[in-house]
């Protein structure tokens, strides 16, 4: 099976589809990603139906991924199509069309070799992935963070050191008596292992745009780098070219999705980050007999939902969930005592962003941009900027409407009618902003309540690398000049210099020993080049801080390495642990000084002989499949490579050796100007799935050096 004469490949292998009507582009746009990501595809599909011991993988992990997807049961919503728009539902059948055109005629060698049973492709499974994209490692930390805090209070920690920790402002309304009350079943730290995950849920991201009047085109320029897992291939995204008449649009798509997500047209650019929204809240719910307890209802069934999993090698395994209105419970509610119910904002989303992206596409103006992607119901923070000048910045997803009181972080009394949602915030009232006065917009997963005249977002990652691109950006407005280019925005996406290192430097720096190995860390330039031995030094001692003072002093040390090495809990929210950690005074030192915890730290870090950054981080990209299999003997996976950067890096670089390693990285970068109607990118990967296809990870060697392709109007 060949690719329709309409869809040719550029230089790069990429896709560039040319059609006559909207609704032939979205066919050929569903049969491109088909025909290039048919793996991709279908193995999201049953892993986000719950289906990976039936059509893939009889094992006890992927039993305990099924078990977790049917929990959310995001693929039963099969009234959503009706959501949608005639315009939208037209184009979305058409492109589900060029989906079943190819899977009619083309499964993956790798789903055969299972057997694998294929079913036609439907809107819904569209649907389901964009709710997997939505909360997979995104809003799933959030949930992961709100989890821990109750496993944190049921340890010991108590108030002062708790709100220290945390913002006082999210622990309004906390009962510690209710909390302490809560039976968990899914802990974030089980017992008999101490505190595990079943994967870490690292993510990060950069955007930003800068006007005009501050650029050597005067037309504004908009750059996005999403950080995911990189560990793995096909890549994340794929990349594609839509023309019609004098119309184009480019940019990278996520297979399954019938939508440009981050991209430009002659029109209008866009590009996205997570925004920390919380969209995720738990209640306590007052259970026995099989009911829950409602001050104004009394006594409650629970709506009892039963899945069977089936299974390929063993017997088929029956799981019982109890909902209402609060979402899932996690316990069984036939046993008499308090258990948490557990609801995320997105369960239903994709219908209103499927409307949004398919509109997108007609838009020409920022204030357009972000009334379309405002209404998306999953939490991003785009940048866009037009072909007027203009730049803006939107956030979006649905934002919970709570009763006073409630803060979404800790859980809330289920029993009280006041405790529940009322709807939703309309995002006119999320953060945005056109036109700043600065000039320029930055988000890379920080705080920007400030923009909104609601607050959506209580815990952040922090603003490290948002504050570092501010300094490149103001040093090169500042250094006068010309004003700022794609060059320099390519070489603020590969930055390694680290704000947050810098700021624990400052403390830490007086206090080393003038030893060769204490001058070695401080003669350190906080970059963490791969060769930097200060780098590798600094990571020790910050490992060694972190396990006194919330170990020692906390957790405990063995829950604190695990924490550290298994998890994403002290990346994911910097602001919480360093806030900590940079204090001169704080009643989580166990009466010790700031001074002496940094001296104990430092001298344990530096009684190991120095390495290279890199030790340790070299890292391979991996079939999806079968990278971990007899198979790889076919070549299917690439590397090694090394992973450059840190956590807090603006090249983001952070890396995990767990059951399996994964890392975090940029997935693609994208850098466009107005003043050309191109973007340049580079892929973590290549166009194809198909392992023994030169477009399977073509675009690695370029998106390792720093090296970026022109994507734009016409094929290259």
């Amino acid at each position: 099976m060949k690719l329709p004469h309409h869809i040719t490949r550029d230089k790069n292998g990429v896709a560039h589809i040319r059609a006559g009507s909207k609704e032939e582009l979205f066919h050929l746009f569903g049969f491109a990603h088909a025909y290039d990501r048919g793996l991709q595809m279908l193995s999201m599909r049953t892993i986000g139906e719950g289906r990976l011991c039936e059509l893939l993988n009889d094992s006890p992990s992927s039993l305990k991924i099924d078990t977790f997807f049917r929990r959310m049961n995001w693929s039963a919503s099969a009234e959503m199509p009706e959501i949608l728009t005639p315009e939208t539902k037209k184009l979305a059948e058409a492109y589900i069309s060029g989906i079943n055109e190819v899977f009619q005629h083309r499964i993956p060698w790798e789903l055969k070799l299972l057997p694998y049973r294929y079913e036609p492709w439907t809107i819904n499974d569209s649907l389901l992935l964009n709710r997997m994209v939505g909360y997979v490692s995104l809003s799933q930390a959030q949930t992961n963070i709100e989890r821990l805090f109750v496993e944190i209070v049921q340890s010991g920690i108590d108030d002062d050191r708790l709100t220290e920790l945390f913002p006082r402002e999210i622990l309004s309304g906390f009962d510690r008596g209710q909390v302490e009350k809560v039976v968990l079943g899914e802990r974030i730290v089980p017992e008999k292992e101490l505190w595990d995950i079943a994967a870490p849920g690292f993510t990060a991201s950069n955007s930003w745009v800068i006007h005009g009047s501050s650029t050597a085109s005067g037309k504004p320029i908009l750059a996005n780098d999403p950080h995911l897992d990189t560990s793995r291939l096909p890549a994340i995204w794929y990349e594609i070219g839509f023309h019609l008449d004098d119309y184009y649009a480019v940019g990278a798509t996520m297979p399954g999705l019938p939508g440009l997500l981050v991209g430009r047209t002659p029109d209008l650019s866009w590009g996205a980050t997570y925004s920390y929204m919380d969209t995720v809240d738990s209640w306590i719910e007052q259970c026995g007999k099989g009911k829950y307890f409602r001050e104004d209802e009394g006594w409650v069934d629970f709506r009892r939902r039963e899945e069977v999993i089936k299974r390929k090698k063993h017997s088929d395994v029956a799981v019982t969930f109890y909902e209402n209105t609060h979402g899932v419970l996690d316990g069984d509610p036939h046993q008499e005592g308090y258990y948490l119910a557990t609801r995320w904002s997105g369960a239903q989303a994709g219908p209103v962003s499927m409307n949004s992206m398919v509109d997108l596409f007609d838009a020409q103006t920022v204030e357009e941009g972000m009334n379309l992607l405002g209404q998306i119901e999953t939490t991003w923070s785009w940048v866009l900027a037009d072909s007027e000048g203009s730049i803006g910045f939107q956030m979006s997803g649905l934002m919970p409407e709570r009763g006073d009181g409630v803060s979404g972080f800790i859980p809330a009394l289920g029993w009280k009618s006041e405790h529940d949602w009322k709807g939703f915030v309309h995002h006119h009232d999320l953060p945005g902003c056109v036109n700043p006065e600065s000039g320029f917009f930055i988000t890379a997963n920080n705080d920007l309540n400030a923009f909104g005249k609601k607050k959506p977002i209580y815990l952040s990652m922090g603003s490290y690398r948002a504050d570092r691109i501010r300094d490149l950006i103001e040093e090169k407005i500042a250094g006068g000049g010309s004003g700022l280019t794609v060059e320099d925005c390519c070489s603020f996406q590969f930055d390694l210099l680290s704000a947050q290192a810098v700021k624990f430097m400052e403390i830490l720096r007086p206090l080393l020993p003038d030893t060769p190995r204490g001058r070695l860390l401080k003669e350190w330039d906080c970059r963490y080049d791969l060769e930097s031995k200060g780098a590798w030094l600094f990571e020790r001692f910050y490992d060694e801080l972190i396990y006194r003072v919330f170990g020692d002093f906390g957790f405990g040390r063995k829950t604190a390495q695990f924490l550290k090495k298994q998890t994403g809990t002290f990346v994911g929210f910097f602001d919480c642990f360093d806030s900590i950690l940079l204090k001169e005074h704080s009643s989580w030192f166990g009466g010790k000084t700031r001074e002496a915890l940094y001296r104990e730290a430092a001298e344990a870090a530096l009684q190991c002989k120095p390495q290279a950054w890199k030790k340790g981080r070299k890292f391979r990209m991996k079939h999806i499949l079968l990278g971990d299999t007899v198979f790889k003997l076919l070549g299917l996976n690439r590397g090694p490579y090394f992973c450059r950067g840190g956590r807090s890096t603006v090249h983001q670089g952070q890396i995990h050796n767990g059951s399996r390693i994964t890392t975090v990285t940029p997935s693609v970068r994208m850098i466009t100007d107005f003043s050309s109607p191109v973007c340049h990118t580079a892929l973590a990967g290549g166009p194809s799935d198909r392992p023994f296809s030169r477009w399977y990870a073509s675009d690695v060697k370029r998106w390792l050096s720093g090296d970026y392709k022109r994507l734009g109007k016409e094929t290259e």
